[in-house]
Parts: structure tokens; C-alpha cells; sequence
């Protein structure tokens, strides 16, 4: 994917949230890594019309203890998507389903509550509807490469 593409396509997941949650802002705030697909803050900062849709903060290179919520993600894609696994055959449906499994797991740093429960008390859960992400009984959450076998 050219980096172009690839940044477009990072946009268009902005342009996505932003549009489900009803033009309202995505998060207070978002830290992101110095990757070329976040090389346009002010396309993902702020709408068409100019509305602030998110603040953006870079994290240093190489301190990925500047954002550990998003380093726990990666450790569960990791789980499911074991190192070496190509993720070009992935549908929507799979990452949907990997990530509603995901975020249905609880977190100490949410009072024991799951992301998706927290995401939903914030802006509702019609809107996790809309994002393709539903909540997963925890006895039925697996964090295990058997979850996306075909």
C-alpha cells in the first residue's frame, strides 16, 4: 500500500467515526506515532467545514510508553494475529469481530469495565452499532488465532 493510500485510508476511518458518532468530536484527544499515514494532522484534526473534530499529539520515537493503551491493543491483535501472519486477507468482518472481542475485554484503568462499555456510556452504543463492534459475553471472549479460523 503506497503511502498515500495509506494515509488516505487512515482519513477516511476519521471521516468514518466522525460521521457515526454524528459530527461530533471522535475524542478529546488522540496520540498517534510519527507514521507517514499521520502526516496530515489538519485532514484528520478537523472536518470538511473546518470543525475540530480532535486534538493530535505525536509521541516521541521509540517511547511507546507514551501511549500503553494503545500498545495493550497491539499485544491482543497479537494474540489473534500471531507475528508473521499477513493481515491482506482480512475482511472487515474479521477486524470488526477481532476488535469487538477485544474491547469487550476489561480493564483495571477502566474500573474493571470493558473499552466498549466505557465508549458506550460516552456516546452511545447505537454508535458501536454503526462501527460494526458489539459486546462479547466474557466467557466467550477469545484472544486466540482460533477466533478468525475459516
Amino acid at each position: 500500500m503506497g503511502i498515500e493510500t495509506h494515509h488516505k485510508s487512515v482519513i477516511d476511518v476519521f471521516n468514518s467515526i466522525y460521521c457515526a458518532l454524528g459530527s461530533r468530536p471522535c475524542s478529546p484527544s488522540s496520540s498517534l506515532d510519527n507514521g507517514s499515514e499521520f502526516s496530515n494532522p489538519k485532514a484528520l484534526e478537523y472536518d470538511a467545514q473546518g470543525n475540530r473534530r480532535t486534538r493530535l499529539y505525536y509521541c516521541d520515537p521509540c517511547a511507546s510508553f507514551q501511549k500503553p493503551n494503545v500498545e495493550l491493543n497491539h499485544e491482543f491483535i497479537r494474540k489473534i494475529l500471531t507475528k508473521g501472519r499477513s493481515f491482506d486477507d482480512l475482511t472487515q468482518d474479521d477486524i470488526s469481530l477481532m476488535m469487538s472481542h477485544i474491547n469487550s475485554y476489561s480493564r483495571e484503568k477502566l474500573n474493571d469495565k470493558s473499552p466498549f462499555d466505557t465508549f458506550g456510556f460516552l456516546y452511545g452504543y447505537d454508535v458501536l452499532e454503526k462501527l460494526g463492534i458489539s459486546r462479547i459475553p466474557a466467557n466467550e471472549i477469545l484472544l486466540k488465532p482460533s477466533l478468525l479460523k475459516k
